[in-house]
């Protein structure tokens, strides 16, 4: 794939910078500006990203439909986690997501971003209410989010039991609510909380969208 692109594609699609640009800004704000994702990696996700932001609405933004449909394979469907990432990834706080804020935040997921990078992008996105701390009713409906997904059902009691144990391991200080620092020493002992963080395949890009919010694998024949 060349790394050259007419002035009317780049202008075709809104938020789209030179691969080159792009390459050189990623990982985003949460990164080491010396961890960056490839020129080609760039241009790859530029296909993808086509594919999904004119999959409902043919306008090269990816709206909050097309985000659920690309999950979920519903854009009916919806998801905690489809809805906090979305928010994540909106940059720019518009309600959509444009080339440029897909390529940087899809960075956070790379294998080569750094793990304290990632610890702090999953921080944000159990921190529903942007407080700077996750509070006991925010790790429940996470929980709840991921049971639902997962399809799983457990008794009220068990999920209280499994919230309650959760927060009291994390809440270190004891004071009813996780601060980044206690996120990252509780992380640090359960590692698979942020194991969907990364995603191989961003070094092998291919057309598939996995869903990276409960499930790890690519479903390369659904899309």
């Amino acid at each position: 794939m060349g790394c050259c692109y007419s002035s009317s594609k780049r202008t075709g699609t809104p938020g789209y910078e030179e691969p080159t640009v792009l390459a050189s800004q990623t990982p985003c704000e949460y990164h080491d500006p010396s961890l960056n994702v490839t020129v080609s990696e760039v241009e790859a996700l530029h296909e993808l990203f086509k594919k999904l932001s004119n999959s409902i609405i043919e306008d090269n933004l990816i709206h909050r439909e097309e985000f659920q449909l690309a999950l979920f394979r519903n854009r009916n469907k919806k998801n905690l986690f489809a809805d906090r990432i979305f928010d994540l990834f909106d940059l720019k706080r518009n309600g959509v997501i444009e080339f440029g804020e897909f390529v940087q935040s899809l960075g956070i997921f790379h294998p080569n971003a750094p793990l304290e990078d990632k610890i702090t992008f999953a921080f944000r996105l159990y921190d529903l209410r942007q407080t700077g701390f996750i509070e006991r009713e925010e790790l429940k409906e996470m929980v709840l989010a991921l049971l639902h997904e997962s399809d799983l059902e457990l008794s009220d009691d068990m999920i209280e039991s499994i919230v309650d144990k959760t927060f009291s391991d994390a809440d270190i200080n004891g004071d009813g609510k996780i601060d980044q620092e206690e996120w990252k020493a509780f992380v640090s002992k359960h590692p698979s909380l942020i194991k969907n963080m990364t995603l191989p395949y961003l070094k092998d890009i291919t057309l598939a969208f996995p869903s990276f919010v409960v499930r790890t694998e690519i479903e390369e024949s659904d899309m």
